[in-house]
């Protein structure tokens, strides 16, 4: 199925025909709120628990880092006045700034950031790396807390910046990591209106006016965080078209991911601008489950390359417009320093489908029923899904293609059984450039079995290589280990990368100030 079958939908039709007709009433936008289309509904705010991209946008309105990259990728202090290091490196001592409160009205303490941190990382990639380092965290008093090493780890402030690690209260910080949070408390510039919350229609945020930004600018997830709306509303629109109408019509002010199909039409409309925030864009990834068969098979997975054509699955999605794309890539984002092309003939060679099915047939394949998941309200994941059913077929794959919403795609990745005990066996998704861009913080390429992302991949190979990426000397270092990494990787499969895309937003001509970013952040926003 090529990406024109989704301009079926009636909102869409209409949009590509006429411009600005009327779509079915939100009602006009107020001049202090900002009212958003996400990408999907918004399902979750705990990106312990969950790793959707809405998750991390709605946790960065409520909660607040201790550091935060800029837009060089370096670390700059947040919630942290600053920080000193040991001669020996071992011992982190961190002192956070004056002024912080929870949403509560409860000031930040040092013990609220060392049981975030004990949450965090038992779960985000960087955070399990450093958690396997550390000797001891704890409070020193109520603005200082010390983390203990032992050994050396110099990617310490770019974990806590980059890898979405939130800071909430300590009751709050105590949840199990296995299941959500249920207050959202933070200390962040937004407060969450939970009441108003009706999953799979709307959420609500209010400005928070005891929140002290930085006075510095804002770049990426640092700088100061200032807010200019009273409020913020997300619209839950699965259809593209009425989604885009309703920008049109001024209903609402932001689409995140406006289909591509509509970008020609939503650049000539009167009050609407198109542009592209993330210069790292989006990695495709197809997910394995590595527990059960038949992708338990590292032959099987190897099979699939020599048919996989990234070309095909970013047209799914760009269409002609390939200027939003790049393929063939690997394992690492293009444009970053981790990126290569080891083992990358894998890909790029021309494809070749008679090799791919003998080497399914001498990977000893027994028909087993794969059970592939398709969310039916997020139009990107869908396309590739699409295609992948379409590969699986042409393999002689016995495919089961089960269609289903988002939010019970994103709870269903968490059965570990086979697909007759409701487990899965594929799935596809989108993960931004900026996670993908090095071995420490992507999800999709842990190994280490029932404790790494969705899928479960043991390797003890791969797991090591990235112990010694985190241990390298320097740059040089870093950057061939990467290439063996990618090259065990083509090996045993841990996900199919899909291709790279850079996908325009769109909105309201009245809106500046958008803090450029891998994610879409509310703060800076100014609406006249």
């Amino acid at each position: 199925m090529r990406r024109r079958d989704m301009l079926k939908s009636a909102g869409a039709a209409a949009v590509l025909a006429t411009a600005g007709l009327p779509c079915p009433a939100i009602g006009q936008s107020r001049a202090d709120v900002l009212r958003f289309v996400p990408q999907a509904d918004l399902t979750s705010l705990d990106t312990v628990w969950a790793t959707s991209a809405t998750a991390a946008y709605a946790s960065y309105m409520i909660f607040d880092t201790l550091y935060g990259i800029d837009d060089s990728l370096t670390s700059r202090p947040q919630m942290c006045a600053g920080h000193e290091i040991s001669s020996d490196e071992l011992t982190w001592t961190f002192t956070l700034r004056d002024g912080l409160s929870f949403h509560d009205n409860e000031p930040v303490r040092a013990v609220d950031c060392t049981a975030s941190l004990t949450r965090w990382w038992l779960k985000n990639p960087f955070g399990q790396y450093l958690s396997s380092l550390t000797n001891e965290v704890r409070p020193l008093d109520d603005k200082r807390f010390q983390i203990r090493l032992k050994q050396p780890f110099r990617q310490m402030l770019y974990a806590l910046g980059a890898g979405v690690c939130f800071m909430m209260p300590e009751r709050v910080a105590k949840t199990p990591a296995a299941e959500q949070i249920k207050e959202y408390v933070g200390s962040g510039p937004f407060r969450f209106l939970q009441d108003e919350w009706v999953s799979g229609s709307h959420a609500a945020w209010a400005k928070n006016e005891k929140y002290m930004p930085r006075q510095e600018p804002p770049q990426y997830f640092a700088g100061g965080k200032v807010v200019h709306v009273d409020r913020v509303e997300w619209i839950t629109q699965p259809d593209p078209g009425t989604a885009a109408a309703a920008l049109q019509t001024g209903e609402v002010d932001w689409v995140e991911l406006p289909l591509i199909d509509l970008l020609p039409k939503l650049k000539g409309s009167p009050g609407v601008e198109v542009a592209t925030f993330d210069p790292l864009g989006w990695l495709g990834v197809l997910a394995f489950n590595h527990l059960n068969p038949p992708f338990d098979n590292p032959k099987l997975l190897r099979a699939l390359l020599p048919a996989v054509d990234q070309k095909e699955y970013v047209q799914s999605l760009v269409g002609e417009q390939l200027d939003l794309a790049k393929y063939p890539v690997g394992f690492f984002t293009i444009g970053t320093p981790m990126a290569n092309t080891a083992g990358l003939s894998a890909l790029s060679e021309p494809r070749d489908l008679a090799k791919a099915k003998q080497l399914v047939k001498d990977s000893g394949y027994k028909g087993e029923k794969i059970v592939l998941m398709s969310p039916t309200d997020i139009h990107n994941l869908q396309q590739e899904a699409l295609v992948t059913r379409n590969l699986f077929e042409q393999l002689g794959l016995n495919v089961d293609y089960q269609a289903m919403d988002w939010g019970t795609l994103a709870n269903r990745r968490f059965n570990q059984g086979p697909p007759d005990k409701g487990g899965w066996s594929a799935f596809t998704t989108i993960w931004p450039g900026l996670t993908m861009s090095n071995p420490g913080s992507s999800y999709p390429l842990r190994a280490n079995g029932k404790k790494s992302w969705f899928g479960w991949l043991t390797d003890d190979r791969l797991e090591a290589l990235r112990v010694d990426w985190f241990n390298a000397p320097d740059l040089a270092a870093q950057k061939k280990i990467c290439e063996q990494i990618q090259l065990r990787a083509f090996e045993t499969v841990p996900f199919m990368p899909l291709g790279q895309i850079f996908q325009p937003t769109a909105f309201r001509s009245n809106l500046t100030g958008f803090v450029k970013c891998g994610y879409f952040l509310f703060w800076g926003v100014q609406k006249s």
